[in-house]
Order: C-alpha cells, then sequence, then structure tokens
C-alpha cells in the first residue's frame, strides 16, 4: 500500500486528519461511500469509490491481521510493590502516599501561614499544630466523608436532636475551622518569590502545591506498578474559583472545575499519575497538548514497553499511536467522524486499523492493536416492518470491545473517589485541590488493600469499611465504641413505696416535669430519677426520662419539680 497520504496526515494531531487520511486511504484502494465531514470548515459531501474492504449488513467476509502481538515486559512484577508478608492496616496504606515527612512539612507550613495571617490583623486565637493534633483533623475530614451535613458548622450544633455527638469531643468547632483556613502546602516565604516572577516563564503556576503534588505522585508510581491495559482520560476537580486553570466542560458531571490528566489501570481504577492542566502553554514536542499529554503519562522508564493504552477522541490521531507504536506501546481510542449507515467499515494503513461500526448510532474506532473483526456478534432488540420486537445478532468490531472493557479506568477512578469525598467549599483554590489530594490517597490505599488481600487469600474490606477504619485510625480511637455509660446515681426509681401489687401502678403518681415543660401537658406517672427527685415518663413510646438526661442544656428547675 502507499502510505504517503497517511504520513502526510499524521504529520499534526487533530480529528479532521482521519476524514482526510479515510478519503486518501479509499481512493487508492477504489473503495466507495458517502462521508458528511463533521467539522466546522469542512461541511460538504464527498463521494469516494467503492471497494473491496467493505463488510456488508449481514455478512463479514473480509479477513484483517492485526499486527504481531507486543511482548510484555513491565519494569517490574504488576501490583503492589510492598512486602506481602505484612499486614497493613488502613492507616499504613494511606501514609504510603501521604507520609511522615508530608505530615511534618504540612504542619510546618500551616504553622507558618498562620502566623502570617494573624500578622496582617486576623483575629482568632491560635496554638502551633502538632502531627497528631493534624491526624485528628483529616480524622475529621474523612468522618465528615461518612456523615454527610450540608454545612461544617453543622457538626458542632447542640440544640437539636439532629445534633452528632462525636466531633466536639475531638476538637472544638473554632479550632477545626482555624486549621483549615490555613491550609497550606508549600512554604509561605518562598511564596513570596515564585510570585514575583508572575508574567514569566520561570513562574509555576501550581507552586502552591508542589511539595504535597511530588509526594503524592511519586508515591503512586512507587507502590504500585499497572497491569497491561491502562487508560488516559480528563477528571474534574470541582471548583469555580477565578483562576486561569479553570475549565468549563459541558459533558462532564463536573462541568466546572480544575482538568487533571489521569492515567489509571484499567483494571481497578489505581491512579498510576496525572497531570494539572495550568492552561495555554507552549507543547515541548511542537505537537498540540493530547499529543504531550500522553507521552508524559506513558513514561517508558517507569513502566516499560508492551502496555495497551486506551483513550477517547480528544486524543486519539495517527502521529500519536504511530510514536506509541516506537515505544513498544499499543493504542485503541475513538476518533469523530459521521457517515450513513453501515454495520461495519474497516481500512488498515500498516499497524493502524480505522474501523467504522453502526451501532445505535456510528462509532468510529483506530488501533494498533486489533484486528478489524474476527466473527463477534452482539444482541440488540429491534422491531421489524410489523412493528414486532424481536432480537437480532449484529457483527461487532473488535476494537469496539476491548475499548469498552478497558477506556473505563479513569471513570471507575472517579467514581471510587466521588463515593467518599473529601471536597468542600474553600476560599482559596489549592485547598480545593488538597482535598482532592486526600481523595487520591484514600482511593489509591483502598485499591492496594484490594489487591494485598485478595493475593494472600483474606477477607477484603468495603470501601465503605475501609474508610471508616482510616477514620478511626486517624482519631486514635476504635471503631467500635461502646456507648457511654448513664451515671450510676441517675436511676428510675418508683415514686410510690405501695407494698400491695394492685396499687403500685395507681397510687402516688406525678405530673411529669419534663412533659409539662416542654409539651404543657399534664402527663402522670409513677416513676421518677432517684438523684434528681424529678418525676418522670417513662413507657414505651414516650421515654423522658432518657430525654431529660441526654440532651445538653435540658435541666429543669428545682421549683418546677417541687410544684410537679
Amino acid at each position: 500500500m502507499d502510505r504517503t497520504s497517511a504520513e502526510s496526515c499524521s504529520s499534526s494531531c487533530n480529528g479532521r486528519n482521519f476524514c482526510s487520511l479515510w478519503s486518501n486511504l479509499c481512493d487508492r484502494q477504489h473503495l466507495a461511500l458517502t462521508v458528511t465531514w463533521p467539522f466546522n470548515a469542512f461541511d460538504t459531501t464527498r463521494t469516494m469509490r467503492h471497494a473491496q474492504k467493505h463488510v456488508s449488513r449481514e455478512t463479514c467476509v473480509d479477513e484483517d491481521t492485526a499486527p504481531p502481538p507486543k511482548r510484555f515486559v513491565p519494569k517490574r512484577d504488576p501490583g503492589p510493590q510492598l512486602d506481602m508478608m505484612s499486614n497493613y492496616t488502613p492507616l499504613d496504606l494511606f501514609s504510603l502516599f501521604i507520609d511522615r515527612t508530608a505530615f511534618s512539612h504540612l504542619c510546618s507550613n500551616i504553622n507558618k501561614q498562620a502566623a502570617k495571617n494573624i500578622a496582617k490583623g486576623k483575629k482568632y486565637p491560635w496554638t502551633m499544630l502538632e502531627e497528631t493534633e493534624f491526624h485528628h483533623f483529616l480524622g475529621l475530614v474523612f468522618y465528615f466523608c461518612l456523615v454527610k451535613l450540608k454545612h461544617i458548622i453543622d457538626y458542632w450544633r447542640r440544640d437539636t436532636f439532629f445534633s452528632i455527638p462525636f466531633p466536639p469531643t475531638v476538637m472544638t468547632r473554632d479550632r477545626y475551622r482555624t486549621i483549615s483556613w490555613n491550609i497550606h502546602m508549600s512554604d509561605p516565604d518562598t511564596d513570596v518569590e515564585n510570585d514575583r516572577k508572575r508574567g514569566t516563564e520561570e513562574h509555576d503556576k501550581l507552586f502552591r502545591l508542589r511539595p504535597l503534588l511530588d509526594t503524592l505522585t511519586a508515591a503512586c508510581k512507587s507502590h504500585y506498578h499497572p497491569k497491561q491495559n491502562l487508560s488516559t482520560d480528563e477528571r474534574m476537580g470541582s471548583t469555580k474559583a477565578h483562576t486561569g486553570m479553570t475549565r468549563y466542560m459541558k459533558n462532564k458531571p463536573t462541568k466546572w472545575g480544575f482538568k487533571l490528566f489521569v492515567l489509571a489501570d484499567s483494571s481497578n481504577g489505581y491512579t498510576v499519575d496525572f497531570k494539572i492542566y495550568t492552561g495555554k502553554c507552549k507543547f515541548t514536542r511542537g505537537r498540540g497538548l493530547s499529543y504531550d499529554t500522553v507521552m508524559s503519562l506513558m513514561d517508558q522508564n517507569y513502566l516499560g514497553g508492551g502496555y495497551n493504552l486506551y483513550v477517547d477522541s480528544f486524543y486519539t490521531s495517527p502521529c500519536l499511536f504511530k510514536d506509541l507504536l516506537k515505544i513498544n506501546v499499543g493504542a485503541c481510542g475513538t476518533y469523530r467522524d459521521q457517515e450513513g449507515m453501515g454495520t461495519i467499515r474497516w481500512i488498515r494503513d500498516g499497524p493502524i486499523v480505522f474501523v467504522k461500526w453502526m451501532d445505535t448510532r456510528e462509532v468510529s474506532v483506530c488501533s494498533t492493536i486489533h484486528p478489524a473483526y474476527t466473527g463477534d456478534k452482539v444482541s440488540r432488540r429491534t422491531k421489524d416492518q410489523a412493528g414486532r420486537w424481536g432480537t437480532k445478532h449484529t457483527p461487532r468490531p473488535n476494537p469496539i470491545i476491548d475499548y469498552n472493557k478497558h477506556m473505563g479506568g479513569v471513570d471507575l477512578s472517579d467514581q471510587l473517589v466521588q463515593y467518599y469525598t473529601a471536597h468542600r467549599k474553600t476560599m482559596r483554590w489549592y485547598r480545593t485541590l488538597f482535598y482532592h489530594f486526600l481523595d487520591i490517597a484514600g482511593t489509591n490505599a483502598f485499591i492496594l488493600h484490594q489487591e494485598i488481600s485478595e493475593k494472600r487469600g483474606q477477607k477484603v474490606l468495603t470501601h465503605k469499611q475501609f474508610i471508616e477504619e482510616l477514620t478511626a485510625q486517624l482519631l486514635g480511637t476504635p471503631i467500635k465504641s461502646p456507648p457511654a455509660p448513664a451515671p450510676a446515681e441517675h436511676l428510675p426509681v418508683a415514686i410510690s413505696n405501695q407494698e400491695d401489687p394492685d396499687r403500685r401502678a395507681s397510687y402516688g403518681r406525678r405530673s411529669c416535669a419534663y412533659c409539662r415543660q416542654t409539651e404543657n401537658k399534664k402527663m402522670s406517672t409513677p416513676w421518677k430519677c432517684q438523684k434528681c427527685d424529678v418525676p418522670l415518663c417513662m413507657i414505651l413510646d414516650r421515654n423522658c426520662f432518657l430525654k431529660y438526661h441526654s440532651v445538653p442544656g435540658n435541666r429543669l428547675d428545682s421549683d418546677l419539680a417541687t410544684k410537679a
């Protein structure tokens, strides 16, 4: 096959080249089909001559040969890079990603930031933050992931039966808020030097994230080596902060926020590496954002060779796929195109096969891994001409099968992150990403727990159970804490000392002080508190004794108790 046209098309990396490449290849192989060009400047219809490599609607007679399979040679054995004979608690696994050194630097920078804010006139008390207290702070952050309320201050409410008693026992509301106001990942003293470089090439937009960002990305790659199938996609960190890095993506569930380019293991959703989009910049390889992003994430020195990468239409391009193939990495991804009805159409250009498949809508896929079609079929419910529903078996291309199976690695990672996310609205953009870093660390720690437990044949905790254990260990408290026993002197006793069993329930009854105080009702009761000497109801559907002693601030005047 003459590949001059294909080489010229792969010189730049945008979706328009696929239509050009398809057109040129069809002309050279005498293909006949009509393609509608979906791009803004190319809304014309071009007709190309029919060819032999066309798979009809009913049969698939043309065979395709995939490139020889690549030898999978990872740099390390895929899976957790830990001692499989050791026992790891959830806190041990979480500390792999945010270690003791990172905790120490965070505490130091938070203390410096608080001192700086107080010097500027902020009026709140501050005591030096120690690592143990910061553990408790993070424990509350994960506790709030599990017990969700709309506002942070709601966790410290004491005036309703919706009150939650646990957070006030860890730290006061004001202490929690002052720590969260001063979260700072970089040294505040060096921030000033970086800010002076604003507008120059030396300015680092991610400087305030850099210490923890570098620690986390290094740990993600250090403690786990991915399996053969990987996927790359965008992830959004929710915020509407006015920064040059905030983006809008209408097709994402989270439409406004920071855009992260994520490389994930397709088998379990482990975040292998990620890059934060900082806005328009010069591309180091001169091939555009999508090309540079993928090539920077696919670090051959770390990964090794023989991997399969699945991407969406934002990244797919002939030049990217061919350059990945040069470093022994196969690729498969969708691309933007449209045409009329037809079950399967495909063309091969050396190692790259272009496939168009008409299902409920048209899907266009490009791959350096698969043959176009090997006989697989899929069932679809359709109506016949009489309007009756039936089942029809239609051919399905091989690239589509594996793309659907492996492309969801980043989506799975996003799903795990969103189940118990630490995200909260903040006044500073970098604190939004700090909480997202906690989500990545917690999710990756859970995936490591899954992998280790499965290999050792042990019981695997659910995601919720893992976060609960991690929260309890950060707070330094057992997860199954027994309820606090009631004071021994506060016990219900009978008001009357009647010895006659027939008279005990009716003689000596007094009005319940709690009912009279709260509902202005006169309800008689034979019970009182031994310590308080206050008559209180204690029946199945009205336990005033429990309410009186458990609700903070709910104490009655001695005069009222005496009058009752």
